[in-house]
Parts: C-alpha cells; structure tokens; sequence
C-alpha cells in the first residue's frame, strides 16, 4: 500500500484547481527559498554514497560487507550512509536471525519508491550519455518485451515534455528559510563506483543541488543570469560556474541577445529539455514521501487539461514500472568491478 500521503495527494489532484502560476503567488526573498518537492529527493541523491549504496540495494545488496566490497567504500564512511538512510527510512534494520546481533539492511517501501526515479534518469543516462549500449537491458515481465521506460501522464498516459505541461500552486506552495549550503560540485568519478550506470552518468549531469534548481527555474520559464540569480538568491561565482558547466555538459546553450555589453540568454538544448522527466520523478517521489500531503507544486499537462501525477510506464504495455516487475540483462561482467547481481538478472548481454 502506498503511504497515507499518497490517498491525500491523489484527492488533491482529484479536485478542480484555479490556473493559479508557480511564479505568480510568491515572491522569494533573499535567505528564502521556493518549497518544492524535488529538492528533498536530490538532497539525498546528491550524496554520491548514499545513492551507490541505494543503487547497490536495487542490485540486491543487502549486508554490510556486500555494500563495503561491491563500492570500495571504507567502513567508517559506509556506517555513517547506512544510519543517515535508515533515518531517512530508506533503509530498514533486519536481524539476521532472533539469536544474531547482526542487521541486514533492506528497502523500505520509499526506497523502493525511487525506482521509478531511477528509470527515468537511466533513460535519459542511455540516450544521451552512453548511446551505444547501455550498461543494462530492461524487460518488462508483464509483457516480457524488452523495455525503455517512459515519464508520462497519469491521467492520459501520453509522454509528459517540458513545453506541453504548465506548474500551478499546490496546497503546500510557498516559501521557507534556505538550507545551508554543502558541498555539492562532484568530480567525475564519485558517482561511477562499483559498476558501470548510466543512472550514475546522469547523476554527474544533475547530482548536485543547484544544478537542479537552476534546470527547475529554466523549466519555470528563466533563461537569463539576473533571472537565476533573482529567483535562487545564488552567489554570483556559483552561478558563473553551474551555467558554464551545465553549457559544457550540453544541457544549455548560449544565445547573444545583447551586444554592448555581451549578454547571453542560457536556452536548454534537446539534451537539457529531457531533463524534465528524471526532474518530474524526483517531484513526485517527494510529493509523496517528504510533502506530508501538502506538494508545492502540481503539474498540468496541457495536452489533455488534467493536473497529472507523473509516472514511469512501459514502452511497449504503457503498465507502470515496478520494481519487483523488472528484469535485466547486464552489458558487462560484474565480476570486474566488484558487483554484483541477483535474481532480477537474467542470462544474456
């Protein structure tokens, strides 16, 4: 069952909502920022340890040691992800046995909620990051075909893109005291450990928080530095250095619209654009698990009129993505990198 969270915010997307525009209700002020679910979900995904060892827990790790060999991690540093996930109820604590002090650790129903996530940045990590093969193969065992999930609407179950939705105020929508700032500019292998991801290689595009804000405020219609900076309070080296990389990384371009002095517009690319649906999961994974039934900000897609839950769903059956329904075919040996697989696996590259 999904948590009573869910039951309110099915209610609230149930009920008739005034077009009333995210940008149009609240002004952020400096030390503030926008509430929004998508920040809870990548405050935890930014940590490059905590997401390998979840990643490791989608793969069928579940004891310490396979958690330790599987990512190289130290042992002091793994205990310390292991009790911040079980407090974030990601993880749980299972005894070994009744006369055994020693604990598994296993997904709790969110953690095994961030599949959806997952897949949505898999996808875009295939076909953007490693277009030749993907370092997995999905099948689907409702259809038994071969699969490449999709984000789509909950109400028409068509493929949600970023210029046929529009964002609306939702019962939790308003402003809170910002975080403080961590350190969150990675280098490009802390997310490529254990095994070869294209989740992984998606994280190195977005795994940080300002860079997800910065493509959240894009999406909500900013294109401009001044804009950034305005709606995020961002310091201005932070901002310099986020735009400068997210254009080299291919997911803005630069596009001159003053010449005396030289101003440029930050434009998403097709690559940027795609963005939407691994961003769209994170929102509904926080909505869910973090809003308290309260989410900031609803979704309208604008191709059937209806405010949306967004979802991953099978290419080829349109059923939702699950977890327990998914196998895969591993493109490379996880005995090179120390991983490992379980019965989700099966045989073939």
């Amino acid at each position: 069952m999904r948590s009573a969270a869910t039951a309110k915010i099915r209610k609230l997307l149930e009920a008739e909502k005034p077009d009333a525009p995210v940008r149009s209700s609240h002004a952020v002020s400096e030390g503030m920022e926008r509430n929004c679910s998508i920040t809870s979900t990548v405050n935890i995904l930014s940590d490059a340890w905590a997401f390998l060892v979840i990643r490791e827990a989608f793969f069928g790790a579940r004891r310490f040691e396979e958690f330790r060999t599987s990512l190289g991690i130290t042992r002091a540093t793994l205990t310390d992800r292991l009790r911040r996930l079980t407090r974030e109820e990601i993880l749980r604590e299972v005894s070994y046995s009744e006369t055994s002090s020693r604990v598994e650790y296993k997904l709790t129903k969110s953690g095994i909620d961030l599949y959806p996530t997952f897949m949505a940045m898999m996808q875009f990590g295939d076909r953007w990051l490693d277009p030749k093969s993907g370092p997995l193969q999905l099948v689907h065992e409702d259809c038994g075909c071969v699969s490449k999930p999709f984000v789509a609407c909950s109400c028409c179950q068509e493929r949600l893109i970023c210029r046929e939705v529009t964002y609306l105020d939702g019962p939790g929508a308003g402003v809170s005291v910002s975080e403080p700032a961590r350190r969150s500019r990675r280098t490009s292998e802390d997310y490529m450990r254990g095994r070869p991801s294209s989740v992984s290689r998606a994280l190195e595009v977005i795994g940080d928080r300002w860079s997800v804000l910065l493509l959240l405020e894009a999406f909500l219609g900013s294109n401009r530095f001044d804009q950034f900076q305005a709606e995020l309070h961002i310091a201005t080296n932070i901002l310099t250095d986020r735009l400068a990389r997210m254009v080299e990384q291919g997911v803005f371009k630069k596009k001159l619209y003053q010449t005396s002095p030289e101003r440029f517009e930050y434009v998403l690319t097709n690559m940027g654009s795609e963005l939407h649906g691994p961003l769209m999961m994170m929102m509904a994974w926080g909505d869910r698990w973090r809003a308290d039934g309260q989410p900031p900000m609803l979704v309208k897609h604008l191709s059937c009129g209806n405010v949306t839950q967004p979802q991953v769903l099978c290419n080829r059956c349109g059923k939702p993505v699950l977890a327990y329904a998914m196998k895969y075919r591993m493109r490379y040996d996880p005995d090179q990198f120390g991983g490992r697989k379980n019965s989700r696996a099966i045989p073939g590259r």
